[in-house]
Order: structure tokens, then C-alpha cells, then sequence
């Protein structure tokens, strides 16, 4: 039986000590950064291994959203543009911005699962405001809402058409945060009416996807008291009840520096505030192993959500790889 958690990996091959680590703690998933890829033979060895060592069909994530934020690299995976420049087509060509970022992630869900990878931590829905961090920045599809909710979907859509889960990000909103959430707690002072227009929106609009991330961002108009990821309240009258989400809801790494306790209290915090899984990002064992303990094994709605999920993995539409290369390349040269 899964529990209700998202570990990481120290490197690229799985230590003995890991594999006992996974097998005893039995997560829903691994979650890879550029320090467990070298090559995609290794990729597919290291996530054989780790899934054989949990026992059963798992999630295996990363952040492959192009641009800034991106694990697979160049020699072995091709260069993939940020979010803004499906951005810069839209405002020329909103229907074929919409083409390009669709082609542009089915064709990373094709890289993401000839070695493995099932899920990916994309696409950002975040708006940016005015005077916000540039932790999002040239990550955003836009600065408009309808702009955003159009490419979102195309993204999220051809992720799903590649049989890859596509986690929308960062629920409900980093895009007003003045802070970098992975350094300081940002505190966001807008009024509810203001976030629903624009943060809220977005996330309402694609509220039908699969799975989604928390944001370790405070909307005081709502809770003063800690980031949405921990807030009960903020979890689920805004997340789920005012945006409608009914996927399955994940944090953002318990290791940032937004949060504070000891990683068991975070584990803990989100769960309680009611998101179905904790992500411990670190690839320290010592983490893993305080997160199995402070979080319970997967049952209920959080089991049926997961198991929709999942559902994603078997669904991939016909595609021709070159095509779709040639006609990405094309649109994105006359978006420049």
C-alpha cells in the first residue's frame, strides 16, 4: 500500500541503503533533478530500480517545463524554449501558439517516457503581477488570463496525449509573490476579489486536469496564518471549493525555506490542510524516512484521485516525432 508522499534520489544509481528506504516506506512516487540524469539508459536503470524496489506502479516526476527550469538536457534531449515564447507567438497567432505549445509538449512527453518518466511537474499557471519575484517570470505563459488558461491547456493537453500527467502549478497562484518561495515566505496582501479575478482564475479554468501543486505563498485576505500549502482553509475553500479542483493535490518541496518546523511537522501540516501528497525533494534519506513516518497511507478520495491519475499513463494518441519537430521549429522562427 502507497503512502501519501513524493521522495527524491541522491544520485543516479540507487544505493542499497535507498532501496531499503523505498521498500519500507512504499511511496506514490520519485521525483528526478539534473543530479540523477547522466544518460537515458542510466535514467531508465535508476527508475527500474527504484520502482522495483517500491513494489508497484509509481509516479515518477521532474520539472521539464523548458526554459530556466528543466532536468533533461542537451547532448541527450533536445532544447526546449520557455513558457514566454509560446507567449510571444500567442500575441500574433493565438491559434497557432496554441499548436506549438501542444507539439512542443507532446513531444516532451515522448522524451519523458522513452525513459521512464510518467509525470511532469507543468505547465505554470501562474499570472505575473506587477512589482511579483521573477521565480516565474519567462516561466508564464502571459500576463492575461485568457492567454494563460489557452496555452495552459494546449501544454496540459499535449502532455496527456503523451501519456504523461501534467501537474498545473502553483495552485493558487505564486504570480503576485514578491519573494522566492524556495528562499523566504512570500506574503501576498490582494484581496480576494482581486485574486479571483486574475491569480484564482486561471487555475478555475483548467480545474478539470488531473493534478496539481500547492504554492508555500500566504494570501492574507484569507489566512494570515501560514502559505496556502499548509492552510486548511485556503486549501479547501479556495482550491477546492471556489476553484473547483477535485484532482489529485500535491505540495511543492517540503525542503523550501517558505516552510518552517522539522520535516515531519511539514509533512504533517499539508496533509492535514488537505492535500493528498507531500513532496520531499532533498535526497536525503534522513528526510524520506521523517516524511514516511508523519504522513498515512494513501485510501479514500486521496486513493481515487491518484488512481484517475494514473488513468493518463494509458493514453497515447499516434505521432509522428519528425513532423512535429519540423512544424514546432517552423512556428516558434516566426514567433521570434
Amino acid at each position: 500500500m502507497h503512502s501519501a508522499f513524493i521522495t527524491a534520489l541522491a544520485g543516479t544509481e540507487l544505493n542499497a541503503r535507498e532501496a531499503t528506504v523505498l521498500r519500507d516506506a512504499k511511496p506514490c512516487g520519485i521525483i528526478l533533478f539534473a543530479r540523477n540524469v547522466a544518460t537515458p539508459e542510466q535514467v531508465r536503470r535508476l527508475i527500474g530500480s527504484a520502482g522495483d524496489a517500491i513494489g508497484s506502479d509509481i509516479l515518477v516526476l521532474i520539472d521539464q517545463e523548458g526554459g530556466r527550469v528543466r532536468r533533461l538536457l542537451p547532448p541527450h534531449w533536445r532544447e526546449l524554449p520557455p513558457a514566454a515564447a509560446y507567449g510571444r507567438l500567442y500575441e500574433r497567432d493565438p491559434e497557432e501558439a496554441g499548436r506549438a505549445a501542444r507539439l512542443a509538449a507532446r513531444l516532451t512527453a515522448a522524451e519523458l517516457r522513452a525513459v521512464g518518466i510518467n509525470t511532469n511537474c507543468a505547465p505554470v499557471l501562474d499570472v505575473p503581477a506587477k512589482g511579483g519575484h521573477d521565480i516565474i517570470g519567462d516561466r508564464a505563459y502571459g500576463r492575461q488570463v485568457k492567454q494563460v488558461v489557452a496555452l495552459g491547456r494546449a501544454v496540459a493537453d499535449g502532455y496527456a496525449a503523451g501519456g504523461v500527467l501534467p501537474v498545473i502549478k502553483h495552485m493558487p497562484g505564486h504570480g503576485r509573490a514578491t519573494k522566492d518561495s524556495h528562499l523566504e515566505l512570500p506574503v501576498v496582501a490582494a484581496s480576494r476579489a482581486a485574486l479571483s479575478r486574475t491569480d484564482f482564475a486561471t487555475f478555475r479554468a483548467l480545474a478539470d486536469m488531473p493534478a496539481a501543486m500547492t504554492a508555500h505563498v500566504v494570501f492574507s485576505a484569507i489566512d494570515a496564518h501560514g502559505p496556502a500549502s499548509t492552510s486548511q482553509r485556503v486549501t479547501q475553500e479556495i482550491m477546492r471549493d471556489a476553484i473547483g479542483f477535485d484532482g489529485l493535490l500535491m505540495s511543492d518541496d517540503l525542503g523550501m525555506k517558505a516552510l518552517s518546523g522539522t520535516m515531519q511537522e511539514r509533512a504533517k501540516a499539508v496533509i492535514e490542510a488537505g492535500s493528498d501528497l507531500a513532496l520531499v525533494c532533498s535526497g536525503d534519506l534522513s528526510d524520506t524516512e521523517a516524511v514516511a513516518e508523519a504522513v498515512p497511507h494513501l485510501a479514500g478520495d486521496s486513493l481515487a484521485r491518484f488512481q484517475r491519475a494514473c488513468g493518463i499513463f494509458r493514453q497515447q494518441e499516434p505521432f509522428d516525432v519528425a513532423e512535429a519537430r519540423s512544424s514546432l521549429e517552423h512556428a516558434l522562427r516566426a514567433g521570434a
